[in-house]
Parts: structure tokens; C-alpha cells; sequence
């Protein structure tokens, strides 16, 4: 849809906009706002008055897209003889209309372009572009940078003889007319003789220079009126060092407690950040960031974005890199009036007094939190629970989330906070104990008491406060306070503990009714009564002055609403109070951390990844193993026992499940119908198969036990997480392992080269001499390799048991090898640091100060800059994805999956479904994406200076070389609110592929949009709404087949999104789709966790493939992408993933038992990892049968691991019992002895007879 704007600047809600101008000989382009407003005022001076039919201005936001740019320049810029563009950040926030500009000045000799940088550090970057001299272009800067009319006026007087004449006036080369009017920068404003704690507030002096500041006026008066003194200064850039100098002289001298910035981008540059932040580091006080929309209220209150994609880049993505805490929208940009000389709109910022009003509180909770002496503090510690069961509580991604918070209560008392006289708990059990006592959300606890009540009136009077929208939000589906389905008659239960001041509460239930299908079909169900009555408990009755939500994650920041700057109906916005709200979060996952700072005004703690080790065999593997080694010993010698060894592996891999392996044959050999050299070659095929994957288990990377926050894994834990840290190669350095196989000489590499390869005869030979047992793959390296490697760590930590080999321990004394030197000097001494530096960062925060910023990512995935943990993390820049390695990346795994499918099914692979997510997308700079261009045959054209992606190209048929691929996209929430712009590459891509002249047969995209009209892509969740809809129903039970779990995901996922993020319901577009899908992929880029350790796998996996069947795809397949190793690529089926998690995790010793040094919150991940299972299961009947049995047989009735459960957490035990017979029951588990399930029944009524006797050992 297209519209001539009449009003350029004026805000549309058409699908897109062209903006028609009428032309003039000057026209002005630029990203501030205030630059028209000044430029207007200046055209209403009578000696300017030459100026109104020379001139016009547009604001950059009306250009975003290249056909409105490609209009502009084609239509308004046709008469034009100069151009002027301002732009505030690099030449990535703007690079097509840059190309284009110079374009349109190349073209015609007599025009003139001049690009001038917002800020200084941008002046190389982009005033080269223009064809003015670069000590013009930077005095114009600053001139503009300076502000105000006179500034103004005397950059119009020095582009005006550019109308006659592209050659720069002589008059111009000294410039002496040029020097701009100066104001003092920083400058204070509005300081004032007051009492109260004094506030640093940081506003743009261009706001001052072009009189726009009665939304300043406001925000002083909303802080003043909480009875603190703001000290606000205006200034010019905090990227200028100078400025920051004064800033920081100013607040220092001023002894301000807390700081509000309204500025936009960030004080250091995206590549340094990580490294420090003098300013906000000097001055160690949280800073609350302001947003001030783009937008009009209106056209904002019609969205569920919250801010547009620039306003989310510069005014929260990139302050983030300073550790800013995001806070409301204080001010909306409205139309003043339309200047008819620049035929544009002139607008200015309206405060809002709900968005300042809110601001105010927070930075008043802030100072008393500062101000408030340690033995008065009072703090909530927000345990997090779903599924509602109590064998479920103090949900943590990777954490002990008992014995953290242990560790917190104990920094508590140390720090001075009151926690009472006996009933502090000493120990997680006995935490979990004394909050299991009292009532929980599990419904078996409805008898017992809560902590507190919430009283109806006490309720009421916060309702009555609350906006219309608001109530009646709520009321459509849960009713009035009164009508309350879990109102009581004392009122709403608050449950959890109360330990002196500190309360730690369970979060409330989400309020899914198992009872209501439609609760389990709402991917907008609001929050009920009883969650937001236990929040604003907190604030009103406890008077809680830290709220702290202890691990990743919980539900309130996933509550429907704006994506940012939430609006006073936004669930997190009502549930969540303007108080101090620091959430620990595991530092691998930026981008659901990055919803919490987003939508719940968190800081985040964030704390190191559970600790990682290798795999290794255990039971029948090793046996197995054994086996294999024997055979091959025998078959070099021609023993007779050949025949004997193998019947035994035959049996063994019987026992075992073994599954069956690409190209591998489950035929006997000795088949009456084949000769005895196929049979011997056969044989040997199945045997380099079962090998393979038996080295591939072997070297797999699983969690060996939880992180607790504060504390140091133990020394072995430890030494194994700085090897999987260090075998990553990062920043052009090798890893440890790749270095150490160059130094005894080895050929291949253990870092890139698959498990399963043979090794050559040199390295056989090599390895045998060092020591190493019948080396004969790459695996035996690897294990080799590690295990020296473990004894190095030894060595560089100063727990030295056994020696290295000679090579090896020459090699660390002479200590000049990079990655020896990257790994004594860097990993180790920052991985030693992190548990030193989350508790400082905690009791900072305690004190009202500043959790320092610094990256996020996956440690072992070439990230050690994360570390040390304990910082507050941001995530990525969007503007410049995907990135170049992200784009190699997925075009190669698009080629490797087109490979398989083609080996598999002797035909190309037309339609794939791909699920993609947020967070997965910040950590690896777009992989999934650039697959995506990849498959559908487009790929990314990159700007040149900054590498950032600016368009897309078709690839030829005749490069590509095989036809395209149909992908439909289903992204998370996250994914859409986090990266805009990423939406709009998609719906390009499709859009340039559907249009294709190709054939059918070449092109299954332009075919179906040949027949059947445009078609959407991409698709996601309801606007404001998060998730894929399975869970719920796997939690209830309330489903009966696989359709339903199909059903339920089409429901939550049939909304379309364009090229602006607006959506649509389109569920026969979905459907439709989702029809001709063969294969639902999902990839994986770290291995830090599995598809088991989440149930996001699953509801996304798992639920597109049931989708897929349930939409008529009746031949789709699960597949799973291993991108852990950017090196070395895996994909295969779900099946294949599944088994590889169950036999290397699920049933490892090493992992149940490091499962058991964390008492309940270990038994909760083995109960969760079931779950999971069975979840994938029930939506992909990808699951092996065997799989149920041996966790049966070895987790519910292994003595041992049974007494574990029984003492630990008897309420997982009966989960886990009762979801075995379940799977036993619907037929997933197809093969259960009666032996095996008769026992079950009996773990049933064991362990709620334990939980009847009072639950929990301590």
C-alpha cells in the first residue's frame, strides 16, 4: 500500500509511506529534530525571509526504507542543487540513503552534498562523503552540534552560495565567519538552593538551544516533588572526554546520589565497550535512562512496540552498554505545527506526566535505598515457580537457586540487614524446607498457612488508581477484585517466608486455569488478581526497598505488553513497582536478560554457567568400547576369537538400543543372499559407524553440576570449565588443545576435526609413544590432549599432582606460546574472579550503587570477555547484523542440510520451517538469518567502512546451482521485539524471491505466490504476547493427542509480521504454509546447555512439527543443527539429538551424581529434563522407546538415586513416577514391563506418603 503524504513528517499507519515535497534548491536532512524547530524559528526572522522558498528539511525517519528514498531523491531532490544530511550515530544508522546521495551528487556536476556527523567521533566516518572540503563540512558540524539560531543562521549563510556555484566560495577557506556562538558545556540549568538528596539529570543542550524544554521544566518538577534536589546540566555528547570531565567534576562536587540521563547512544564507542566506562565508573551511581519517544502518544498507545527501531537502538541498546537501567517514555514528539517554507512538520516534546511521574518514584526508591542504614533495609528475594508444583520451585537456568540464595542471605546478615533471630535457614534444604512448610501454588498446599494476606480494601484503594485500559484488561477475564476466583476471606495469599526483613517469596502462579482450554490457548493472558496483590504486598506492606529476582527467569517480565517503554497497562508495569529490582542471570542468555532490563527496569547480575566437562563413557559404553578395542586388536592378528567378539558386540548393541546411523546396516552378516565380502563390508561399515558416534558421545560437553551464585565451582569442576573456555579459538588465537597438538606434532585438529575421524598413521604413531592407549580416531587425541591439558591447569593454579610430558612441560616453561600466555594471563585469572566479583556486585547494589556493565555471551563458544561474571550485561548491536562471520556460518550450514537431504532422500529440499530465537540471535550475530537468505538464495550486501548489512542481492540460478527453498519463519517474541529490523530483511528477502521469473521446479516461493497472491513468511505471537502455547497444556494434561499440541501452536503463533512489525492474525496464511513443510529445523550454537535443559526446545521444535501435521504435512521431519563449533557444523535428525542427550547426559553417572551435590534444586533439573523429554515426545514422537526404560531403571529404581530423591525432593520423585506411567498410558513409552510398572505405582504412593510426613531431609 502506498501514500502521498501531504504533511512530510506527520505520522502514518499506512503499510508505507513515499513522502512528496515540493522542491527547492536546499534541502535539509536530518536525524534531529530539533534542527527543523531551530531552523523554523529562523525562517520567521524578517532577514531570513529570502530563505522560504530555498529551503527544506525533512526529519531522516521519514527515509527509512529504499524505495521512499529512491522517491525522494528521484522527485524532491530532482531540482535540488545541495544537499545537507545530519546524522546522529555512524554511516551504518543511515548507509543506503548515503549511497544514494552520492549517487544523486555524482550525477549532475552543479550539485553540492554535504554530510555532517551529530557528534565529533563521527567526523571521519562521514563528512568524507560529502563534496564539500572536510574543514567545512567540520565547522558546519559544530555549528549545528553548538545549536540555537545564530548557530543556525550562519550555516545557512554558508551553503547558500552553494545554489549558484558546487565550487566552495574562497570566502569559506578560512572560515572566520564560522566560529560558532558558544554555551558552556556542560552547563547547569535550573539549580536551585533546596534541601534534599541531590539528583544528577543529563539532558541534551540542543533541547535548550532550540527552546524545546518545557518537558525538562516537568521532569525537574516530578523529582523535586519527591523531595529531591535535581542538579541537571546540559551537554552537548558524553562521548566527548571533555564533557565527561565535567560532568563528573560537577555531580562529584555536588555529592549527587543517583543520576538521570536523558541522552541518547552510549559513552563509549560498541568496540570498547566491555573495557570500562570512565564516567559512569568514576562516578559509581545507577543510572536511570529516560526515553523520549519518536512517536506521537497516539500513534504509540496503537502499538505494542513501545519505540520505534531507532529510538530502541540509540535510546536503550546502546545505553545499555553503559549499564543504564531503562526506565518509561517521559516525553512524546508531537506536531507543533507544519512550517509551510520547509514543507515539513515541526514537532517538539510533550511531556507525559505518568512517564516522568513513574520516573521520579524509582529514582526516589534509588536515593532511600542508598540512604537507608543497612540494619533498616528491607528486601524481597522472588523465587521463581512453573510448572506450580512444589517439586518445582526456585526455578534457575544453570543455578542452585536454593544454595544461592543461601549464599545472598548470608551476604545479607553480613552487610547488617536484620534477618531475625532463629528462623534464618543455614542451608538450601532447610530453606526449601521451611518455605515447602507454609502454603505454596501447588493446589496439595491449599490447606496450609501463608505467610500474609493482602486485604480486599487494601487492594482496592491501588485498583481504583489504576487506568481504565488497565482494569479492564484484567476484568475480561478474570473480573472484578471481588469476584476473585482466588480471593479468600482474609484476602489474597502471599506465600513464602518472612526472615527478619528480608521476605522470600515464590512467585505467584501465571494463572493458566487447567480447567479454562481457553487460559491454555491465550498467548495474552493478563495476570490475575493474586499476582499483582503479592507484588504490590511487597511495596505496600513489607515496604521492600531491593526487590531481587534470583535466577533466570521468571514470568513478570514476559507478562503481555509493550516490548519497551511500557505504557500503565503493561503486565510488568503493574506488577512491578518502581523499586530497585537487581535479577541474577546466567551471563549466556543476553536476550531473555535483556527483556527483564527492558520491561522490568532490571539490573542484571549476571553469574557464571554451571560448570562443563566432557561426557566420557560409563556402563555398558565403556563395555562397548572395550569391545571394539579388542576386536580390532584381534582382527590385526587374525585371532579366532573374531567370530566370538562379534556375536558380542552384535548383543551388546542389542541391549544397548543402538540407533540406527546414516548409511549404516542392521543387516546380519552372513545373509543367505549376500556374498561373505559384502557381508565382511557391511560389517565394517556398521563398525566405523558405531564408533563414531561412540567417540562422538564420549566427547560431548555436558553440565557436571550447578553454579552457585558467589561461590567457586570445585578445583576439579573448575580446571574442566577453563579447558572448555580454552579449547574455543578466540580472537585469532588457537585454542590450548589446538596449540598443544602442535607442539608434539600432531597432524590433525582436535578443535575442528570431527570425534569420529581416523587419525593418520603419523599421529597414531605419535600417540603411541606419548603413551596413549590404541589411538585410532581423533577422539583418542582429544582425550589425550585434555587430560594434559587438566594437569597444565594444575600446574598454572598451583595444584600440581601429575607431571606432563616432557614436550608438553618444556612447552609451559618456556611460556611464549599465545594461547599458553591467553590462557595463564587472561582465563584463569578472570574465571578465578567471578565468584569474588557477583557478591561484590550484589553488596554494591545493596548500597544503592552501580553493578558495572560488560558483555554477554557463551564462554566456550569464543567469548572469554564475558567473564568475569557479576556485571550487568547488555547484548548486541542491532543495527549491524547479520555479520559477516554470522552470514559464513549459515550459508554453510545451508549447504551441508541441502547435502544430507539430498543423500536422504535423493531429491532437493523445497519447503523448511525454522524457528529462531532472541537470545540465540544476540549471542551469534544472526547465524539463523544469514541461513535463512541462504536457503531462500539471497545474501547480505555489507557497507564498507562499518560492515554493516544495508541490502540484499539475489543470488543467480546459475551461481546457486540447485533450486530454492520455501522457509517460513517462526520467531519468538523476543526476536520481534529485540530486532525490528531483522523483521524487515526477511520480509524483503521473501518478497525478492517470490517475484523471480523462475520455474516451479526452481522456485516453490514465486510458484505458490504465482497461484495463490502474496505470501507471508515470517510469523509470530500475538502482538505484546510471548511464547509458543505448549506448555500449559503439557504441564495440565489437558490434551489427547498430538493434533491438540499442533492446535495449540497455531494459535499461539498465527499472527504475520511485515516489514514494520505490524501484525496480523493470519492463520490460514500459516497454515498454509506449514503444509508443504519436510523438514522443521532448529539449531543450536552453544554447548553450554541441551535441547533437554529447556523447555523452549520443545514448545518451539517440537510444536512447529506437530503444527506442521496437524496443518496436513504428513511426511515432515524433526532435524536438529549442532552450530556449537563454527569449524564443525553437525545436523541430523531430532531422533539422533535425543538419543545422543539421553546417553551422554540423562543416564551419565557424572551428571546424576553432580545432580545430587545440589540436593532439591538438583533433583528439580532431573525431574525438568523428563519432562522435556516426554514434552518432545508427545509433539514429535521422536523419542526412542528404550529411552523411558533406562531412566526408569536407572533414576527411579536405582537405590541409591531413589534414596537421593526420596530425602531431596519427594515431590519430583512422584512427578517423574507419574509422568512415566503417562507416557506409559498415551503410548509414547510403548514397551513398559509389568515389573517396571508396578514398582512405578508403588514410587507413587511412597512418595506422597513421604510429602504427607512433612517432604523434605535436612
Amino acid at each position: 500500500m502506498h501514500r502521498l503524504s501531504s504533511l512530510p513528517g506527520a505520522e502514518s499507519n499506512e503499510v508505507f509511506t513515499v513522502v512528496e515535497q515540493p522542491p527547492a534548491p536546499i534541502l535539509f536532512l536530518t536525524s534531529a529534530a530539533t534542527d527543523i524547530s531551530t531552523l523554523s524559528a529562523c525562517l520567521r526572522q524578517p532577514e531570513l525571509g529570502q530563505w522560504k522558498e530555498q529551503l527544506r528539511a525533512l526529519p531522516l525517519d521519514c527515509l527509512r526504507h529504499p524505495a521512499q528514498i529512491d522517491h525522494y531523491l528521484a522527485t524532491t531532490g530532482r531540482a535540488a542543487r545541495v544537499l545537507v544530511v545530519r546524522l546522529l550515530g555512524g554511516r551504518g544508522h543511515w548507509s543506503y540513503g548515503l549511497e544514494q546521495c552520492r549517487r544523486w551528487q555524482s550525477t549532475a556536476p552543479q550539485r553540492t552534498l554535504i554530510v555532517l556527523a551529530g557528534t565529533a567521533d563521527q567526523n571521519d566516518e562521514l563528512h568524507p562523503i560529502g563534496s564539500v572540503s572536510p574543514t567545512l563540512s567540520q565547522q558546519l558540524a559544530l555549528l549545528l552540534r553548538e545549536g540555537g539560531m545564530p548557530n543556525m543562521t550562519k550555516v545557512l549563510k554558508a551553503i547558500h552560495p552553494f545554489i549558484t556555484s558546487c565550487t566552495e566560495p574562497e570566502a569559506l577557506k578560512d572560515a572566520p565567519d564560522l566560529q560558532p556562538e558558544r554555551m558552556a558545556d556542560p552547563a547547569p540549568f535550573d539549580w536551585r538552593d533546596e534541601s534534599g538528596a541531590k539528583v544528577g539529570v543529563l539532558l541534551y543542550r540542543a533541547h535548550a538551544r532550540a527552546a524545546d524544554t518545557d518537558w525538562c521544566d516537568q521532569l525537574l518538577t516530578a523529582l523535586r516533588s519527591r523531595g529531591l534536589a535535581p542538579r541537571a546540566l546540559w551537554v552537548s555528547s558524553l562521548r566527548d572526554p571533555v564533557v565527561q570531565e565535567g560532568v563528573q567534576r560537577a555531580f562529584q562536587a555536588q555529592d549527587v546520589q543517583l543520576v538521570v540521563s536523558t541522552t541518547a547512544f552510549a559513552s563509549v564507542q560498541f568496540q570498547e565497550a566491555g573495557l570500562g566506562t570512565p564516567l559512569w565508573d568514576g562516578l559509581d551511581l545507577p543510572v536511570l535512562q529516560l526515553l523520549c519517544s519518536g512517536r506521537s502518544k497516539q500513534a504509540w498507545d496503537a502499538t505494542t512496540q513501545g519505540l520505534d527501531p531507532i529510538d530502541l537502538s540509540l535510546q536503550v541498546v546502546l545505553p545499555e552498554l553503559d549499564g543504564r537501567i531503562t526506565t518509561r517514555i517521559g516525553a512524546f514528539r508531537e506536531v507543533q505545527d507544519a512550517e509551510s517554507s520547509l514543507s515539513t512538520a515541526v514537532k517538539s516534546l510533550v511531556p507525559d506526566a505518568a512517564g516522568l511521574n513513574w520516573l521520579a518514584d524509582h529514582a526516589r526508591c534509588w536515593v532511600d535505598l542508598r540512604q537507608t542504614d543497612a540494619a533498616e533495609k528491607r528486601v524481597a528475594l522472588v523465587l521463581a515457580n512453573y510448572p506450580v508444583r512444589n517439586g518445582r520451585l526456585a526455578n534457575g537456568v544453570g543455578l542452585d537457586t536454593p544454595a544461592s540464595t543461601i549464599n545472598i542471605l548470608n551476604w545479607l546478615s553480613e552487610a547488617g540487614v536484620a534477618l531475625g533471630s532463629e528462623s534464618c535457614p543455614d542451608a538450601s534444604q532447610a530453606l526449601m524446607a521451611q518455605l515447602l512448610s507454609g502454603r505454596s501454588n501447588d493446589p496439595e498446599s491449599s490447606h496450609l498457612q501463608p505467610l500474609a494476606y493482602l486485604p480486599l480494601n487494601h487492594y482496592l484503594r491501588w485498583w481504583r488508581q489504576l487506568t481504565p485500559e488497565a482494569r479492564a484488561l484484567i476484568e475480561r477475564r478474570w473480573g472484578s477484585p471481588e469476584q476473585a476466583v482466588d480471593l479468600e476471606e482474609k484476602g489474597f495469599a502471599v506465600h513464602g517466608l518472612l526472615l527478619g526483613h528480608v521476605a522470600v517469596l515464590i512467585q505467584p502462579s501465571r494463572g493458566y486455569d487447567p480447567d479454562q482450554i481457553s487460559d491454555l490457548h491465550s498467548p495474552d493472558l493478563p495476570p490475575p488478581h493474586r499476582y499483582l496483590a503479592q507484588y504490590l504486598w511487597l511495596q505496600e506492606v513489607h515496604g521492600t526497598q531491593l526487590m531481587v529476582h534470583v535466577g533466570k527467569h521468571g514470568s513478570a517480565e514476559w507478562l503481555p505488553g509493550k516490548s519497551v517503554g511500557l505504557s500503565e497497562a503493561c503486565g510488568p508495569g503493574l506488577a512491578l513497582a518502581p523499586i530497585p529490582h537487581i535479577y541474577p542471570f546466567i551471563v549466556n542468555d543476553p536476550g531473555e536478560g535483556s527483556q527483564a532490563k527492558r520491561r522490568g527496569h532490571a539490573v542484571i547480575l549476571d553469574h557464571l554457567t554451571p560448570p562443563l566437562g566432557r561426557a566420557g563413557l560409563h556402563g555398558s559404553l565403556l563395555s562397548l568400547e572395550a569391545l571394539l578395542d579388542e576386536y580390532v586388536e584381534a582382527r590385526q592378528v587374525a585371532a579366532e576369537r573374531c567370530d566370538l567378539l562379534e556375536q558380542q558386540i552384535k548383543q551388546l548393541l542389542q541391549r544397548l538400543d543402538w540407533p540406527s546411523l546414516p548409511n549404516a546396516s542392521n543387516e546380519a552378516p552372513n545373509d543367505a543372499s549376500s556374498s561373505p565380502d559384502q557381508d565382511n563390508e557391511s560389517w565394517a561399515r556398521c563398525l566405523d559407524q558405531v564408533e563414531t558416534y561412540l567417540c562422538e558421545l564420549k566427547e560431548a560437553q555436558i553440565r557436571t553440576g550447578l553454579h552457585r551464585l558467589g561461590s567457586q565451582p570445585e578445583p576439579l569442576m573448575q580446571r574442566e570449565l577453563l579447558l572448555a573456555i580454552a579449547r574455543s579459538p578466540s580472537g585469532g588465537c588457537q585454542g590450548i588443545t589446538q596449540a598443544m597438538a602442535k607442539v608434539i606434532g600432531l597432524e590433525c585438529d582436535p578443535w575442528s576435526d570431527e570425534d569420529g575421524a581416523r587419525l593418520s598413521a603419523h599421529d597414531c604413531r605419535t600417540l603411541e609413544q606419548l603413551g596413549c592407549d590404541q589411538p585410532r580416531r581423533v577422539s583418542a587425541a582429544v582425550s589425550w590432549l585434555d587430560d594434559q591439558a587438566l594437569r597444565l591447569l594444575e600446574q598454572i593454579t598451583d595444584e600440581p599432582s601429575e607431571s606432563l610430558c616432557p614436550l608438553l612441560q618444556q612447552w609451559l616453561q618456556d611460556n611464549k606460546e599465545p594461547a599458553l600466555l591467553r590462557l595463564r594471563d587472561e582465563l584463569v585469572p578472570r574465571l578465578l574472579a567471578c565468584a569474588s566479583s557477583e557478591k561484590t556486585a550484589f553488596l554494591a547494589a545493596l548500597a544503592g550503587r552501580r553493578i558495572a556493565s560488560g558483555p554477554s555471551g557463551a564462554p566456550t563458544r569464543g567469548r572469554p570477555d564475558v567473564l568475569p561474571t557479576g556485571r550487568n550485561f547488555y547484548s548486541v548491536d542491532l543495527r549491524g547484523l547479520p555479520t559477516e562471520a554470522a552470514w559464513d556460518l549459515g550459508r554453510r550450514s545451508a549447504e551441508q542440510l541441502l547435502d544430507l537431504y539430498r543423500l536422504e532422500e535423493g531429491e532437493d529440499l523445497r519447503h523448511l520451517a525454522l524457528s529462531v530465537w532472541g537470545t540465540a540471535t544476540m549471542r551469534n550475530g544472526g547465524e539463523d538469518i544469514a541461513q535463512m537468505f541462504a536457503l531462500l538464495g539471497v545474501r547480505p550486501l555489507w557497507d564498507g567502512p562499518t560492515r554493516r548489512m544495508v541490502d540484499l542481492e539475489v543470488i543467480p540460478l546459475s551461481l546457486l546451482a540447485r533450486p530454492r527453498v520455501d522457509v517460513t519463519l517462526r520467531m519468538s517474541g523476543l526476536f520481534r521485539d529485540a530486532f525490528p529490523q531483522l523483521v524487515g530483511w526477511v520480509n524483503r528477502a521473501v518478497q525478492l524471491v517470490s517475484s523471480l521469473d523462475e520455474t516451479d521446479g526452481e522456485n516453490p516461493l514465486a510458484a505458490i505466490t504465482r497461484e495463490q497472491g502474496p505470501q507471508s513468511r515470517i510469523f509470530g505471537s500475538a502482538p505484546g504476547a510471548y511464547g509458543a502455547g505448549l506448555q500449559a497444556l503439557i504441564d495440565s494434561g489437558q490434551w489427547d493427542n498430538q493434533d491438540e499440541l499442533g492446535e495449540a501452536f497455531l494459535a499461539w503463533s498465527s499472527w504475520s509480521y511485515d516489514s514494520d512489525v505490524r501484525a496480523q492474525a493470519n492463520r490460514e496464511g500459516l497454515e498454509a504454509a506449514l503444509r508443504h513443510v519436510q523438514v522443521v529445523l532448529h539449531n543450536q550454537d552453544n554447548r553450554e546447555h541441551d535441547l533437554l535443559d529447556s523447555d523452549d526446545y520443545y514448545q518451539f521444535h517440537g510444536g512447529m512439527t506437530a503444527a506442521v501435521r496437524r496443518s496436513g504435512g504428513t511426511s515432515v521431519q524433526p532435524w536438529f543443527a549442532d552450530h556449537s563449533r563454527q569449524e564443525r557444523l553437525r545436523i541430523h535428525s531430532l531422533s539422533r539429538e535425543i538419543d545422543k542427550v539421553v546417553r551422554s547426559r540423562l543416564l551419565n553417572p557424572r551428571w546424576i551424581q553432580g545432580m545430587q551435590q545440589h540436593g532439591y534444586k538438583g533433583a528439580f533439573e532431573m525431574g525438568a529434563s523428563l519432562d522435556y523429554l516426554f514434552a518432545y515426545d508427545a509433539s514429535t514422537n521422536a523419542v526412542p522407546d528404550w529411552c523411558y526404560g533406562a531412566i526408569c531403571d536407572q533414576w527411579l529404581l536405582e537405590a541409591g538415586t531413589q534414596d537421593f530423591l526420596t530425602r531431596s525432593n519427594p515431590w519430583v520423585l512422584r512427578d517423574m513416577a507419574e509422568r512415566l506411567l503417562e507416557a506409559a498410558n498415551r503410548g509414547l513409552w510403548s514397551q513398559p514391563s509389568p515389573d517396571q510398572l508396578d514398582q512405578i505405582r508403588g514410587l507413587v504412593l511412597q512418595a506422597e506418603e513421604t510429602v504427607e510426613k512433612g517432604g523434605l531431609s535436612c
